[in-house]
């Protein structure tokens, strides 16, 4: 046994030529392969992270898993990826099985702000995109206050005169509540432009968003009007309102997202957006997050990225 362990972790210095040939053959023969998470346990290291998103379906999700990815292969680590499908329960049932899995650390994108499913929470943990009330924890995501103002300042400058925020529920999201909270602030000190906000209760209601552009184009008929849209699954369904309703963006209504899926680029005269340095987001969560698995105990971090505008003809 002593010799098959030293043969498995390359210390054949001390090995005859005789045995390495033996469990060389035997190796081969039985086709063996070694248990990583055996070994693993054994030194007291597992190498697994645990990636856990609100809704894998997000293309922001994908976007940022890859940083992740990427920062967690260079370090040896392995990821084990949980989507809670946007229900605390399973959120809730997620966490409770990161202790049975051994997994090291956890980063996540949780459902809401102010979450009990964190209560004694001992795992090193990263929140991607939210503060946890309640959680110490580094966090990584996009500078939203910044990233709102880029966004509104820019189609005042162009000369929209009426501005229409379209939102997902807005109650304990933070993301959505600093984007909108900025947006009403600028718009209350402007005088040049008349701003709206809408929260839709559930976005895929193609009712609810078609008689909440045409309620906006009626009040504001007759004025430069345009639309944003909190994120790329919102902005998505924004444009099949517009085409149901015969609306083209960058001629009849101006439009843009946050988020920049590939197919903003294409769709139509393309569609303008802000797009969010998710990669950049997911590598840093897992750097951070590997300084606490080994030790780091200073004061925990907020790292916010600025996101960048991508101007295209549907604000033109």
């Amino acid at each position: 046994k002593t010799s098959v362990s030293r043969y498995l972790n390359g210390e054949f210095n001390v090995l005859s030529d005789e045995m390495k040939e033996k469990i060389s053959a035997a190796i081969t023969t039985l086709n063996y392969q070694p248990s990583q998470i055996a070994r693993s346990m054994k030194r007291g290291r597992t190498k697994l992270i645990a990636l856990i998103f609100a809704d894998i379906n997000n293309p922001y999700s994908i976007d940022v898993m890859q940083g992740i990815e990427a920062a967690s292969r260079e370090n040896g680590y392995t990821l084990l990826v949980f989507n809670t499908n946007n229900e605390l329960e399973q959120e809730q049932k997620i966490l409770q099985l990161m202790f049975s899995y051994q997994v090291e650390g956890v980063i996540i994108h949780a459902l809401r702000t102010h979450d009990d499913n964190f209560k004694q929470f001992s795992l090193p943990i990263v929140s991607i995109d939210r503060q946890i009330h309640d959680l110490d924890c580094d966090v990584v995501g996009l500078d939203n206050e910044q990233a709102a103002a880029t966004v509104t300042d820019y189609l005042i400058q162009t000369g929209f005169e009426a501005i229409l925020f379209i939102t997902e529920t807005i109650e304990d999201i933070q993301p959505r509540q600093k984007r909108t909270d900025t947006f009403k602030n600028i718009i209350d000190k402007n005088q040049s432009c008349i701003g709206e906000i809408t929260e839709l209760t559930s976005s895929k209601d193609s009712k609810t968003i078609d008689n909440a552009i045409t309620d906006f184009c009626f009040r504001n008929r007759g004025m430069r009007k345009a639309i944003i849209s909190v994120n790329g699954a919102v902005t998505l369904d924004i444009a099949l309102s517009l085409k149901r309703l015969k609306l083209e963006w960058g001629k009849d209504i101006g439009l843009i997202g946050f988020d920049d899926p590939v197919w903003a680029s294409v769709v139509g005269v393309g569609i303008t957006t802000l797009r969010q340095p998710t990669f950049q987001i997911g590598y840093s969560s897992f750097k951070l997050l590997l300084e606490r698995i080994h030790g780091n105990t200073s004061d925990f971090k907020t790292v916010l990225y600025p996101g960048e505008l991508i101007i295209r003809e549907s604000t033109e």
